[in-house]
């Protein structure tokens, strides 16, 4: 007797092996365990609209939930409905900016104490490598965490701070030693110090203040680290394309060294961004219009590996603080909710098609991760799934946004692709207040 499963998904359109085809897709305890082209039998039936492609979830391994402590900024109930929103199934959340940050064992189990009973999709943790836990960073590896955010400058909370440049090769040579990552924020703080100005109103003046030698050179010095040490390392929040030659040829090298983007580098340009509008304020900055080319056109060249949304909410009130000043109000874009359909307005303005879009926000952030059950539409793989319309197009209007605060760089935007169903395990996720928190959290 044929198999009878508990979800088929029917798509004249579903991505399979990098390429969109026909298929069924048979879903058993949320586990995908048939791909057929021919019918199956399902207790649930679930046959796509014509407009519409059967894709896997995104994986989004940047994000900033700041929960415990600073949810009145975001929380995990929040932010994994936002996510669910914009068609993604897993994030892995960052170590700050929530009190306490994820830079000890007590600090990650309270942490995940709290998404446990908040979060509707699934969600893992990274940790924190700050001066005061070098020497034991192997604790929070063996506890599960996925690697460990470093900053090179100060990171604007004062739980978290900075590494220096004797710590950073510390940091390197001890997760050397247990085959760790280190993912860094780099930007040079000599760099930064020696181009501080009066801040004010002006986008050009705040871009002066965080210039391209700030990333080129924090980053020359992470390359240098992993020559010597041979530890992996990864670099955040690509934002200059000035520092693309180095990792180029790094990678040539053989150096274990990866890099990411965001949407708001690839959609945004300095030249747009108005007098006072500091909701585009981010660290490092948004920078012209032939620097975000150069950015796509390494995505194309494999130059930068994935792209992830960097949510980095807060309050309105700290976003629009200090009449439009950009250098006392807080940077961070929050784009969890939009980050897919951001990207995908873009590339489709290029010509770039969305199995590309979908190898740098999925498949390839899975891979990064080490999240072997994520990532694609497979058989044995979990059936998180997104039904997405690529050609529907929406506006943004960001008091209707499910992230905690009405702040988005995207607000007025139009934007090309709309996520009409998300499936975590091959159960349909609802976004409403009263979602069950049935996301799973994940170990490296």
């Amino acid at each position: 007797m044929a198999d009878t499963y508990d979800l088929v998904v029917h798509a004249t359109s579903a991505l399979i092996d990098g390429a969109f085809r026909p298929a069924y897709v048979g879903v058993t305890d949320g586990i995908v365990a048939a791909i057929s082209e021919t019918p199956l039998d399902g207790v649930e039936l679930l046959s796509l609209a014509p407009d519409e492609v059967l894709i896997p979830g995104i994986v989004d391994t940047h994000v900033h939930i700041n929960d415990p402590g600073r949810t009145t900024w975001e929380g995990f109930a929040s932010a994994t409905r936002a996510a669910a929103a914009g068609g993604v199934t897993t994030v892995l959340d960052m170590p700050l900016n929530s009190i306490p940050a994820t830079t000890t064992v007590d600090a990650l189990e309270v942490k995940r104490a709290v998404a446990a009973d908040k979060a509707i999709i699934d969600v893992g943790f990274w940790g924190g490598a700050v001066p005061e836990n070098l020497g034991h960073l192997r604790e929070l590896h063996d506890a599960g965490v996925f690697g460990f955010k470093a900053f090179l400058a100060p990171s604007g909370v004062d739980e978290f701070g900075h590494l220096d440049a004797d710590q950073l090769e510390r940091a390197l040579e001890e997760i050397a030693g247990f085959g760790g990552l280190l993912i860094v924020h780099a930007e040079d703080p000599g760099v930064l110090d020696a181009h501080t100005n009066a801040g004010g109103v002006d986008y050009h003046r705040f871009v002066e203040s965080r210039p391209d030698e700030a990333e080129t050179t924090a980053i020359d010095r992470v390359i240098a680290g992993v020559r010597r040490t041979g530890a992996r390392a990864h670099i955040l929040h690509l934002s200059s394309a000035a520092a693309l030659p180095a990792l180029r040829a790094a990678r040539a090298e053989g150096l274990p060294i990866t890099v990411e983007t965001c949407p708001h580098y690839l959609s945004f340009t300095e030249e747009e961004i108005p007098d006072g509008a500091t909701q585009f304020k981010c660290c490092p900055p948004i920078r012209d219009d032939a620097n975000r080319e150069l950015l796509w056109q390494a995505l194309l060249d494999g130059d930068i590996d994935i792209i992830v949304t960097d949510h980095s909410p807060s309050t309105k009130e700290l976003k629009f603080a200090h009449g439009g000043d950009f250098g006392l109000a807080w940077g961070g874009i929050a784009g969890l909710q939009l980050g897919l359909a951001a990207i995908w307005t873009e590339a489709s303005r290029r010509g770039i098609p969305l199995e590309r879009v979908l190898t740098w926000m999925s498949t390839a952030t899975a891979a990064f991760a080490g999240l072997t059950a994520k990532g694609s539409i497979r058989e044995g793989g979990d059936a998180d799934l997104v039904i997405f319309a690529p050609d529907d197009t929406f506006t943004v209007h960001a008091d209707q946004l499910l992230h905690k605060n009405p702040v988005s760089a995207f607000d007025g935007r139009e934007l090309r692709g709309r996520v009409r169903r998300t499936i975590l395990r091959g159960t349909t996720l609802t976004t409403g207040s009263d979602a069950a928190a049935d996301g799973h959290l994940l170990t490296r």
